[in-house]
């Protein structure tokens, strides 16, 4: 989070068309770039991931849309008991990565993808004698 920043400069404001036409010599400028994570795979995944983005936004009109069918739709509404209750991924979790992988993407496992499902809301993990666990509830 501390480099979200410099993040948004080196890629663009996280323009998808424009980071799916990065070539070489912005993949070498992104690799000199100190305020990012100067890691050649992921650098490479990112220009992957973008193209692989547009494709899905193409395909289903927009890419939520395509997010939400692992749900069916609407979030899901646990009823978690304690914190250890919460598993890491789930078998919509193991679907979505497995469907992204198929569509070129990476750096998409299961346990990223359970992560990222909390934290837009397809999933509700409040533990249930959590205040935030109703006012959640009530939104889906």
């Amino acid at each position: 989070m501390k480099k979200r920043e410099n993040y948004r400069a080196a890629y663009d404001g996280f323009d998808a068309r424009r980071i799916a036409k990065y070539d070489a010599r912005k993949s070498a400028q992104l690799l000199a770039n100190p305020g990012i994570v100067r890691n050649r795979l992921k650098v490479a995944a990112s220009i992957a991931n973008a193209r692989a983005f547009l494709a899905v936004q193409k395909e289903f009109g927009s890419f939520d849309a395509y997010l939400w069918q692992f749900v069916g739709g609407r979030p899901r509404q646990n009823r978690r008991a304690t914190m250890k209750d919460v598993p890491a991924r789930t078998p919509e979790s193991d679907a979505m990565s497995k469907d992204l992988l198929r569509r070129g993407f990476k750096f998409v496992g299961s346990t990223i993808c359970y992560a990222f499902m909390q934290a837009v809301g397809m999933v509700n993990d409040h533990t249930v004698d959590c205040f935030r666990y109703r006012e959640v509830a009530k939104l889906a």
